[in-house]
């Protein structure tokens, strides 16, 4: 795995992870572990069909036709064993795009919207910008791990809840949901005629002995009822190049959106983003699961290593490349500690305050990058809290 090991100088390219820390984090004195893009070129085949289409010349107009769609059919069915049909297919530059299009599609202006927190915090935008009315679930941290407050969600349901925003596998506390708890949900959530807006952005980078279940193949009935957001930008690092799709199973509900796509001024996608996702689907899997023995590796050194070495506590996360941190024991409020991480370790990582008032003493690590930086990042954080500890 050669690509994966390698550091690379990644700025003064217009990097939003590398050359914009001042305005980030008022300080470029930090290594950045925080954004959810990674340090790793993204597969050979995808950025020599972009180097191939660059050599012809032109970027006009591009459509999105059969074998790209077919592309995405083949993928969703071989990893998540879910058949789908092309004409069950939308595209948007992204998956937060998605879900704006879906709440203007499908809800009102002041309509109450389900989220899980600690969330994934442009939910709380995109829910807030549109005039709706923002839900909260609190998850259940328990012996270490996170768990559905079910009791609490059907309270909150019965509440005239209009959609429910589904974080699948969730961002930033690395669950992969099981099947029995997306039943569960899906049983509440067609009780009460609720809205599903699975985002599954993240279904690809799921580890070893966990599996990826799309809530929308628990039944027709659900199906039915789901809206499902996927994309390859985080699976093979593509996100500069926006390009994501819908599956909506239902005919009236897929019109609804594809008009609404239209009225916002998204017909197509780039013509780059196009040949990046159907190389990435049709001659990249070796690539990613290369990349998935790497990723749970790096959780194992992270939480280790800092268990060991700190008084932090690393939830075990079950998929994505991002490490929810529990830092608690430092006994720092919200602000001491996201300043602690930046002017004492001197690294860039997401607070998790930003996630909801349940992540206030939790920091968000990305752990996509090689080695070397990796092991620089939590050396940083070990020497901090070793002076501090003095």
């Amino acid at each position: 795995m050669p690509h994966f090991h390698t550091v690379y100088d990644r700025k003064n390219t217009f990097s939003f992870k590398w050359d914009y820390l001042k305005e980030t984090f008022q300080t470029d004195d930090v290594l950045p572990m925080w954004v959810a893009d990674m340090d790793f070129q993204a597969p050979p085949a995808v950025n020599q069909a972009i180097k191939d289409r660059a050599k012809h010349g032109f970027y006009g107009y591009t459509v999105i036709n059969e074998p790209i769609r077919a592309s995405v059919v083949d993928w969703v069915k071989h990893r998540h064993d879910w058949k789908i049909s092309q004409e069950m297919l939308s595209f948007s530059p992204g998956v937060i795009m998605s879900l704006h299009i879906a709440l203007q599609t499908f809800t009102e202006k002041h309509d109450k919207i389900l989220v899980q927190t600690p969330i994934y915090n442009p939910f709380f935008n995109i829910i807030e910008n549109g005039e709706r009315e923002i839900v909260r679930n609190s998850l259940v941290y328990k012996n270490g791990k996170y768990e559905i407050d079910f009791e609490d969600f059907e309270n909150k349901l019965k509440q005239g809840v209009k959609a429910f925003i589904f974080c699948s596998p969730h961002n930033p506390v690395g669950r992969v949901w099981k099947k029995e708890e997306l039943e569960k949900i899906a049983e509440l959530c067609l009780a009460y005629d609720v809205l599903i807006l699975s985002d599954e952005i993240h279904a690809d980078l799921v580890f070893k002995n966990e599996r990826h279940i799309p809530i929308a193949t628990l039944s027709e009935e659900v199906a039915e009822q789901t809206i499902t957001l996927m994309s390859p930008t985080k699976t093979f690092n593509l996100a500069g190049l926006q390009a994501s799709y819908i599956i909506t199973q239902n005919e009236e509900k897929r019109a609804e959106i594809n008009k609404q796509l239209g009225l916002n001024g998204f017909n197509m996608l780039n013509t780059i983003g196009v040949i990046a996702l159907k190389a990435a689907y049709n001659h990249s899997e070796q690539w990613l699961d290369d990349l998935l023995v790497l990723l749970e590796d790096h959780k194992h050194y992270v939480k280790e290593t800092l268990e060991s070495e700190t008084n932090l506590k690393v939830i075990d996360s079950e998929g994505t490349y991002l490490l929810w941190i529990d830092c608690s024991d430092l006994e720092l409020s919200a602000k001491e500690l996201q300043q602690f991480m930046l002017t004492e370790a001197k690294v860039g990582m997401n607070p998790g305050a930003a996630y909801g008032t349940e992540g206030e003493q939790f920091m968000r690590m990305n752990i996509a990058c090689p080695k070397p930086l990796l092991e620089e990042g939590v050396q940083r954080i070990i020497t901090a809290i070793n002076k501090r500890n003095k």
